[in-house]
């Protein structure tokens, strides 16, 4: 149970606060009380802008290999995500996670290797200490070219 009472500073106040840990036993505290609240922006808003196939040599043909350029608002990210689901974003097939440097603008570029020909879904999660922040997308890759 805590009663409250004020004194003339109408920001500071004084409490009592009673603990009952077995109902014989009561102890008061009194004192004065304060706390700092912090408030952060986090990462608002991801974008995937482009997807773009990346040309590969007869020799290299193992791995698709695709670039996201990803945009952000709000805090810098200092992580990056990516998980790659079958077509309806429900079976994840692989994730990855990287730390990122991005000093001025939420502006990346990531590149993800793509094993086999087919449609998959991408989730791409922006993160930082206090927020995160997802995009998704479907693509279609096929032999090497995705659209």
């Amino acid at each position: 149970t805590a009663n409250g009472s004020s004194n003339t500073d109408s920001s500071t106040t004084v409490e009592a606060i009673e603990d009952n840990p077995d109902e014989g036993c009561h102890i008061y505290r009194n004192g004065y009380y304060s706390t700092g609240i912090s408030v952060v922006e986090g990462i608002l808003e991801v974008n995937i802008i482009q997807m773009m196939n990346i040309q590969m040599t007869e020799s290299q043909v193992e791995n698709s290999l695709v670039d996201f350029v990803v945009t952000c608002q709000g805090s810098l990210p200092t992580d990056v995500c990516t998980v790659v689901s079958d077509p309806t974003c429900q079976v994840s097939q692989s994730a990855v996670c990287d730390p990122i440097t991005v000093t001025d603008e939420c502006l990346l570029t990531i590149r993800r290797a793509f094993e086999e020909p087919g449609t998959y879904c991408i989730n791409i999660t922006l993160g930082d200490d206090t927020s995160q922040a997802l995009a998704s997308a479907l693509i279609s890759v096929n032999g090497g070219k995705p659209t």
